[in-house]
């Protein structure tokens, strides 16, 4: 045997001597994946049926009110404890408005009123109902109308619940059989959404359907084949159908899950299996090129990409479970249901889609066909070539770029998540609205909650009651207010008035009928005038509790419906109003209550969270960066294009929607799904990006390992890209259309935008650009062993030879590379030689 044989399979078997490479480990877990593939495919079959029939769905435990994820510290949350004795205050309202044709409201329909109530309280998802007894005298004529408050506790976002609660209220409605001449309608923004909801056809499933098929198309055209596209999105279906359940188990147990959480289950683990799948797919087909057999392809692909995949995996685990230091609990709440979804898909990834891949073969590829040698450097080739001569100069005109989009983010300001919608011409709601504002005061349908604690009971002291009334009522934040003296509106009770009647009538609920006129009140009044003194001192209830220390006022807000920008931007001044007015009630306490006040709660601790919350994503995504880098260089750069590039793409959605579009702010989420799409996949792509450029480096010169790395990952970063900001536009043209759908549109669009800023440049070019400029120093402490033409040749005779250590292919079948443009690898698996 030849000496300097010998000498090289000392070298070889030295090399890798007492090592356990992490591809050895996945380049097991690949043959075990095709040898097994049936069984795995069966297995993975039965749990995606099985899971979800054994476990509960995750729709059935959502929580869609986001106050209910606030802390106890939270203004709008202490203004609801204030408030129990009338029930949540941040419960969703839905009127009932009850009219006759002619005359007046009798003691009959009285009663079927409240047969009514004790019905409506039955429907699923409904806490309370109150009644708010009949109108005010108009036109001369006593109350025409009564008015019902139905308090549901339903989500916010799962349309479907919304409906079903509506359609049900309705049912009721015609079940109870109102007397004649009677009309009873639904009003409120809940009714009238619905309404709009039907009259489109803009439903949730649409946005699935639609972003599923642009998938498949997006697919179709980067693979041009047929069963390559689905091939990749089933490994990530059948993830978002066992994580549901498995999460509304939990939630069960205790865990809190949001509607929010319900969505991003199912976006973020369909974007992530399927740029995992992209990954596999592209590394597969990069390997048939090269000449290799099927199922040789699938290993050795996973034996390259199967730590990518992984520690990509990793770093979004580590990025959402980052969020249960946030204070608010939507956020602390929801890193755990998303961490299991990205867990199920990597496993999904790392065994099902390389059995499918095995099983289909050169099949799924077709009608195209990947044949040996045909590898070109393509567009991402070109544009690396260029860049990498000029890096500096690319890096500086990236960063000033991007630098300035972020000086925007200082106009950054939180909008609402609505606006004044109109009921459909026809529609019940719109009968329902109309009754409304004929004989309810505006602020009945959805109204703004001031609350107070009295150091004395309501009736001991109702002038000062009736000075808070007339000071509210002169304030330009309010356009009606109802209250313990005025509770259906007009002109009320004098404080003397109220008294008397408190003194004749006790406090607390009290029945539909009138009772017969007490003899304070003997020849005082008629009997007209008792009964509507008696209903309108009914309504009072809700407004004074039983033991006359706690009231509220009901107001209608001059910046108009309280999920609007304007209403949440007002929110500081009615607190600060409802502070002035406590000072004349003497009120030991008070408290704003309702929609805009929660919402506004939720925007703040939400932009508070995020600066809490990245600094410890930033330092546990850093660790994790710095092993699969085996670098502690590389990870700060890696981290800092994440953060430039997440507040450029903020920047850019104030430029558009504030400064272009006038729309006064941004809701509150629009950032904070940012940083879970940038920061975690982001990191996705570098360390795709990376650990190829490392890999080439081992072979050729940084410059032109940068070049061949980009040029091979290029297509599949960007591929990855699109999909995520295809399936994001998809969202915001469909589920923008609806009513309300304007913030829909916003964070649709900014997501998009901003994946495609990522994807494009920042992956692509910046970060290419800093590696070929820091040479070396991207893998300090480390170093990076570059093999010499001639040692790989004599690894390679070695390996003809059959003096490779025992147990290991010198020479591997995968390269990593196409055989026509690169040198060949020289390790087991074909990985990068690490020191």
């Amino acid at each position: 045997m030849p000496l300097g044989l010998l000498s090289a399979k000392s070298q070889v078997t030295g090399r890798y001597s007492g090592r356990v490479h992490a591809d050895d480990i996945f380049r097991a877990i690949g043959r075990f994946s095709v040898k097994f593939r049936w069984v795995i495919i069966v297995a993975w079959v039965i749990a995606a049926v099985a899971i979800p029939r054994a476990l509960p769905s995750l729709a059935s435990v959502t929580q869609g009110n986001n106050s209910n994820f606030l802390p106890a510290s939270a203004p709008s949350e202490q203004a609801a404890t204030l408030a129990a004795p009338f029930g949540g205050s941040n419960e969703i309202p839905v009127p009932v408005v009850a009219a006759v044709s002619s005359g007046t409201f009798t003691p009959a329909d009285q009663a079927w009123l409240a047969t009514l109530s004790t019905d409506l309280g039955k429907v699923p998802t409904v806490v309370k109902v109150n009644d708010l007894g009949v109108s005010a005298t108009r036109a001369g004529v006593d109350g025409q109308a009564a008015q019902l408050q139905v308090l549901s506790n339903v989500s916010q976002n799962n349309q479907d619940a919304q409906t079903d609660l509506i359609n049900n209220l309705r049912a009721e409605i015609k079940d109870s059989s109102p007397p004649p001449g009677v009309q009873a309608h639904l009003a409120g923004s809940l009714a009238i959404q619905v309404d709009q909801q039907k009259q489109s056809g803009n439903t949730g499933n649409q946005v699935e359907l639609f972003a599923a098929l642009f998938i498949l198309v997006l697919l179709f055209l980067i693979f041009r084949a047929v069963l390559a596209p689905f091939i990749a999105l089933i490994p990530a279906f059948i993830s978002v159908a066992i994580s549901g359940p498995i999460v509304a188990e939990l939630a069960n147990h205790g865990l809190k899950v949001s509607s929010l959480a319900q969505l991003l289950l199912t976006v973020l683990v369909l974007g992530a299996g399927t740029d995992y799948g992209l990954f596999l797919i592209f590394r597969v087909r990069e390997n048939r090129r090269a000449g290799q057999a099927s199922h040789d392809a699938v290993v050795n692909a996973l034996t390259k990409v199967g730590e990518s995949i992984t520690f990509s995996a990793l770093t979004v685990i580590a990025a959402l479970l980052s969020l249960l230091a946030a204070s608010f609990q939507i956020y602390s709440n929801l890193g755990i249901p998303l961490a299991i979804g990205i867990a199920i898909v990597l496993l999904a990834g790392l065994t099902l889609l390389p059995a499918l891949l095995a099983i289909f073969g050169k099949a799924a590829f077709w009608p195209s066909k990947p044949k040996p040698g045909t590898s070109s450097a393509g567009l991402w080739g070109n544009v690396a070539t260029r860049v990498v001569k000029r890096p500096a100069a690319a890096l500086l005109i990236g960063v000033i770029a991007f630098g300035a989009l972020s000086v925007a983010v200082t106009a950054y300001k939180s909008a609402g998540f609505g606006g004044t919608i109109s009921a459909p011409a026809g529609s019940d709601s719109a009968a329902g609205q109309n009754l409304l504002a004929k004989y309810f005061p505006s602020s009945s349908a959805n109204p703004t909650n001031l609350v107070y604690k009295l150091s004395t009971p309501a009736w001991d002291d109702p002038a000062v009651i009736a000075a808070a009334t007339t000071q509210l009522e002169h304030s330009p934040l309010f356009t009606g207010v109802t209250g313990p003296l005025n509770p259906v509106g007009g002109t009320g009770f004098t404080p003397t008035e109220y008294t008397a009647l408190h003194a004749a009538l006790g406090s607390g609920p009290l029945p539909a009928t009138a009772p017969a006129i007490p003899a304070s009140f003997a020849g005082k009044v008629t009997p007209t005038e008792w009964t509507q003194a008696y209903q309108e001192y009914r309504a009072t209830a809700q407004y004074v509790d039983p033991a006359g220390t706690t009231i509220q006022f009901e107001t209608g807000l001059t910046a108009g419906d309280p999920s609007s920008t304007a209403a949440l931007n007002a929110v500081p001044a009615l607190r600060a109003e409802a502070a002035t007015v406590g000072t004349t009630l003497h009120a030991t306490a008070n408290g704003v209550g309702g929609e805009a006040p929660a919402f506004y709660d939720v925007s703040q601790i939400s932009n508070s969270d995020l600066a809490h919350v990245i600094p410890i994503a930033i330092i546990v995504i850093g660790v994790l960066l710095a092993l699969v880098m085996r670098s502690l260089v590389a990870p700060i750069y890696l981290i800092a294009s994440v953060a430039i590039s997440y507040f450029a793409a903020l920047g850019f959605a104030v430029i558009v929607f504030i400064w272009l579009g006038n729309s006064g702010g941004i809701t509150f989420i629009l950032p904070f799904l940012l940083f879970i799409f940038l920061l975690a996949l982001g990191e996705d792509y570098n360390i795709l990006v990376m650990t190829r450029i490392r890999e080439e480096a081992h072979h050729i010169p940084l410059r032109e390992a940068v070049s061949r790395a980009i040029s091979v990952t290029g297509t599949t970063v960007t591929s990855a890209g699109l999909v995520l900001a295809g399936t994001f536009a998809v969202f915001a043209v469909v589920g923008g259309s609806g009513s309300g759908g304007s913030q829909i549109r916003d964070v649709g669009i900014g997501l998009a935008v901003g994946v495609i800023m990522d994807t494009f440049v920042v992956r692509t070019v910046l970060v290419p650009c800093t590696v070929v400029l820091l040479g070396r120093w991207n893998w300090w402490p480390s170093k990076l062993v570059v093999d010499s033409p001639e040692a790989d040749a004599v690894s390679a005779n070695a390996d003809a030879l059959g003096l490779a250590t025992p147990g290991k292919d010198v020479r591997a079948a995968d390269s990593g590379t196409d055989s026509a443009t690169d040198a060949p690898d020289a390790t087991d698996s074909g990985s990068p030689r690490r020191s």
